[in-house]
């Protein structure tokens, strides 16, 4: 989750060329939306990205947020990870990455590159190829039986 002070930005002529870069039309708002997300490495949902907006004095529409953290997942920008069937976070380091899961907290934590190998994948359908293999580690508190 997103801490609740707006903290550090990225200046906005550094959101529009990295936006250009990806062939993504910098509109105000999607630079907006950049500025807040981009500054650091976080993991955030929409709405937490909707409320560093709002708190930032930059009131955006949810369906603007939703719709820009997909595109900008589709050009690879973001990470886009779901973590549970309702809940999906973006990640600011779009790098070769895994994570651990704390499904207890809705803490997300990046591993070390490197850290976790995967040995053998299965076998792919016809025509399709591997893009990317994220590793999602889940954990939970010790439950005393």
């Amino acid at each position: 989750m997103a801490s609740e002070t707006p903290g550090p930005r990225m200046r906005r002529d550094d959101a529009v060329a990295l936006l250009r870069n990806h062939g993504i039309t910098p509109t105000a708002r999607r630079v907006d939306i950049a500025v807040v997300l981009l500054a650091r490495a976080q993991h955030v949902c929409a709405e937490d990205v909707h409320r560093m907006l709002f708190r930032c004095g930059t009131p955006v529409s949810r369906a603007t947020v939703y719709n820009t953290l997909g595109l900008f997942a589709r050009h690879g920008i973001v990470r886009e990870l779901v973590v549970d069937s309702d809940r999906v976070l973006y990640d600011s380091n779009p790098a070769s990455h895994d994570h651990i899961y704390d499904v207890d907290t809705g803490v997300l934590t990046d591993i070390e590159p490197g850290s976790v190998v995967v040995d053998a994948l299965p076998s792919l359908p016809s025509g399709t190829r591997v893009e990317r293999v994220d590793v999602v580690i889940r954990v939970g508190r010790s439950r005393s039986a």
